[in-house]
Order: C-alpha cells, then sequence, then structure tokens
C-alpha cells in the first residue's frame, strides 16, 4: 500500500489503511467501531471494578463486573454502527437481531461473534487480556468459520495493538499517545515450524497422541511458553512468527475447552491468514459447521509442520 503525502507506511491510522486497501465501506465501519470500543474497554481494565458480577454466563461460569461491562461496551458500538443485523457474544446466551427498521444506511449487513474480553480472571494479577471478533457477511451467525470476511483481536498489555485481517494478509496496528490505532507490522507471516509452544489443559489428562506430540516438542528443544490467555499466547506465536498453541481434547473432556464462535474461529483465520494452520488434532477448524452458540472444539493451532506433526499422533496413538 501507498501511504499518503507526509506520512510514511508506518504511520498510516487504521481507517486510512483500510480505505488505501480497498476494503469495503461498510466493513470498514464496523472495524473502526470495534477500535474505538477497544478504548473505553482499556479505560475499563485500568479504572473498573475487579470483582464478581453476580450472574452468569451459558456455560455457568461466574461472570466478572468486567466481562458484563466490556459485553455492553462492544454490543453498544456494533448496534451504533448501522451495519450489524446479528450479535453473539460469549457473554449472553441468546443470538441478538438488530432492528434497522429507522435505519437508512442501507448498505451491508454483518453478523459478529465475540468474546468481549478474554483471559478477564488474569486482569487481577495484571496479566494482559485480550477482546476476539469474528465477523461474517450477512445474518447467519451459525456457518463455518471459513466464511469469514474479517477477524481481529485487540491485546491489552503493555502496549494496546489490534491484529486485523481482511482476507488478504494479517496486519498489526499499535495505538498511539492519542489512542489512535496505527500500523505498525504488515503482512505478518508464520515459518513452517516453530521452537515455542503453549500447552494448555492439565497435562495428566492428554491423551496418548498429545502427550507423544508434546515429548516430541521437547526433545527437539521447544521452549515453553504459556500464560493462560489465549490472545496473548496467540500473538506470541503470530508476532514472533513461530509456535504452536494448544488446548486439547482431554480425559473426561473430549471437545476441550474453547469456544468455535467466540475464539477458534476468529484466531484460525488469523492464523491461516499468517501461513499458519488451526486443527482439531482430526480436522480443519474452519470446516467445523456449528450446531450451536455454545459449541467447543479442540485445537491445535500455529505452524503448519508442527500442526500436521500434531495430527499425526493423535491418528496414531488416539
Amino acid at each position: 500500500m501507498s501511504a499518503a503525502p507526509g506520512k510514511t507506511k508506518f504511520q498510516v491510522d487504521l481507517r486510512c489503511y483500510l480505505r488505501d486497501t480497498n476494503v469495503d465501506r461498510d466493513l470498514t465501519r464496523l472495524i473502526c467501531e470495534i477500535a474505538d470500543a477497544s478504548k473505553y474497554i482499556i479505560n475499563s481494565i485500568r479504572t473498573g471494578d475487579l470483582g464478581v458480577a453476580g450472574t452468569s454466563n451459558l456455560y455457568g461460569e461466574e461472570q466478572l463486573a468486567l466481562d458484563v461491562l466490556s459485553d455492553r461496551i462492544l454490543r453498544k458500538r456494533l448496534i451504533h454502527s448501522g451495519v450489524v443485523s446479528t450479535i453473539v457474544s460469549e457473554e449472553t446466551n441468546e443470538i441478538i437481531c438488530v432492528d434497522h427498521t429507522n435505519n437508512q444506511n442501507g448498505g451491508r449487513r454483518f453478523s459478529v461473534a465475540y468474546d468481549p474480553l478474554d483471559g478477564s480472571s488474569l486482569v487481577d494479577v495484571n496479566l494482559a487480556v485480550g477482546t476476539i471478533v469474528a465477523i461474517y457477511d450477512g445474518e447467519n451467525i451459525l456457518q463455518a468459520g471459513r466464511h469469514q470476511v474479517a477477524a481481529m483481536y485487540i491485546l491489552y498489555g503493555p502496549r494496546t495493538t489490534l491484529v486485523l485481517s481482511t482476507g488478504s494478509g494479517v496486519q498489526e496496528f499499535a495505538m498511539n499517545a492519542l489512542m489512535e490505532y496505527t500500523l505498525v507490522n504488515e503482512n505478518i507471516r508464520l515459518a513452517q515450524c516453530g521452537s515455542i509452544y503453549s500447552p494448555g489443559g492439565q497435562r495428566n489428562k492428554y491423551t496418548p497422541g498429545t502427550e507423544k506430540f508434546v515429548r516430541q516438542l521437547e526433545e527437539k528443544g521447544a521452549k515453553l511458553r504459556y500464560s493462560g490467555g489465549f490472545v496473548p499466547d496467540i500473538n506470541q506465536i503470530l508476532i514472533k512468527g513461530k509456535g504452536i498453541f494448544l488446548y486439547p481434547h482431554l480425559q473426561g473432556a473430549p471437545q476441550g475447552k474453547l469456544r468455535l464462535l467466540y475464539e477458534l474461529y476468529p484466531m484460525a483465520y488469523l492464523v491461516e491468514q499468517a501461513g499458519g494452520a488451526a486443527s482439531t488434532g482430526k480436522a480443519r477448524i474452519l470446516d467445523i459447521i456449528p450446531t450451536q452458540i455454545d459449541e467447543r472444539a479442540p485445537v491445535f493451532i500455529g505452524c503448519k509442520d508442527d500442526v500436521a506433526l500434531a495430527e499425526a499422533f493423535i491418528a496414531e496413538h488416539g
């Protein structure tokens, strides 16, 4: 892409980047609304209530006050965008249909699935957390992840960064002192094979194939890097350009822990756009067709050769 007059390529802000790379106007509007919402979410993280909300989400998990507030902030911005027809959040138990009766925009309509504050339980110990978003064309949110038109996450860490794909590679933007996102990393790529691994789940509950795979990683010298947060762990793999994250099927929990709509689909889309792979251990994540909004799946995601090796061990040993 070419920079605007007087600006280097890496001073270009998010909206200008999307415009200059010919991203659809309505999709640009939606992405920028989500970016704006993140400014309020980061302020809530810095100053908000770290206690419980006294409610639970559709998984029966106790909600934190920050979860509820972040969900409200993002939902309000999505509705305000005027281009969203369907919303589903990890913090709610139903699909929300947006009424556009009085809206004169007349443009495209999108469906959005999101986790407003992934890893929120890490805030009170001051570790990085994030927002994860998947965007689809039309009103149907229950479709295979390969149909996403965009995916993104926002990482609230020492820096606030936004990692995005609209189907033409993966870009990283960083929030500057004016709370604007500017391009810092274009066309992020993953190596074929990595040297770090992030293993979720209790290891004593790994199945034989997963255990043998992890031992193989250790024997070849891979370094363990696991924060307990999906966003910072995937971000480390993408930005360093190497590695694999796994939260596998476990003994007693064959579907693992992570949710397809809110976590796995958008992250799989981003990783594949960067030249990596995302698998359940048996099948491509983005090919799964969900039947309900709370569906889960095991995941092996990162460098292609590492994911293929995991699939081979699982096929042979279970």
